[in-house]
């Protein structure tokens, strides 16, 4: 379904090479939105272009590295210079380890949070700079359930979505002035390439069948949601954090 109210806008989406961010990517483009893809991995970036033209979308690959302030300082730049503002940020890249928490280090630590908290911050920093100065804009954070609930072998990941939680509430204090709203959505298990194969296991399935709705999640399932941040539907929501994902986390509560 398209989003008449989103075409001619203007979105930056990061981690954009695969999983949700590529999802976000095709559905922003999809409702006439033009899109900065930025990643590390510019030649899925390319593919992704490539693909959005022959649709008659608007689609440009901007290389990316999150954890260092140069790379988002450039990469930002470059997309603000050819969109001439950016409307919509989805700060969407993230990594995740499976690991003990005692059997986790100091570069474990280094990477995941380096990534999801630091990253999102340099991210949203430096595109709330030219939404500033641009009139506002709406920054989308991707956070997780996993932010406000508990899960073993997952514990620093756990930790970097809540502090992209807290970012998303304090950034909204501060940038309302500037009509920045910031949100967040919280995904719940969702299947991607990244954990398919285990979800198709006797575990897997064993632990589909605890969730309310007994399904995974599909990316197709934020669109709605990204849809409202991103567009005028929102436009008195901030600061809050948007959870999707079948029940899961209430029946853990």
């Amino acid at each position: 379904m398209i989003d008449h109210s989103l075409n001619g806008r203007t979105a930056l989406v990061t981690g954009a090479s695969s999983g949700f961010g590529q999802h976000f990517v095709e559905f922003l483009a999809g409702q006439g939105v033009r899109v900065v893809a930025a990643a590390r991995r510019t030649d899925r970036l390319e593919t992704l272009a490539t693909a959005a033209k022959e649709r008659g979308e608007w689609v440009l690959p901007v290389g990316m590295d999150v954890t260092d302030f140069k790379s988002v300082e450039a990469g930002v730049a470059k997309a603000h210079e050819a969109l001439g503002r950016i409307d919509i940020l989805v700060n969407n890249a993230g990594v995740t380890l499976s690991k003990p928490a005692l059997e986790q280090d100091e570069a474990d630590w280094d990477y995941i949070i380096g990534t999801n908290l630091k990253g999102a911050w340099l991210v949203a920093h430096e595109t709330a700079q030219y939404m500033k100065d641009d009139g506002g804009g709406s920054i989308i954070n991707i956070a997780s359930i996993l932010g406000f609930m508990t899960s073993k072998m997952v514990s620093t990941y756990g930790i970097s979505k809540a502090g992209v939680l807290h970012m998303t509430k304090s950034l909204a204090l501060e940038l309302t002035r500037y009509n920045i709203r910031v949100n967040a959505i919280a995904p719940g298990y969702v299947a991607t390439d990244l954990n398919r194969e285990f979800f198709e296991s006797k575990i897997g399935q064993a632990l589909i069948k605890k969730l309310p709705m007994r399904r995974l999640g599909d990316v197709k399932d934020m669109d709605g949601v990204l849809s409202l941040l991103a567009g005028d539907g929102s436009l008195y929501i901030t600061g809050s954090i948007i959870t999707v994902d079948g029940g899961h986390s209430l029946a853990l509560t």
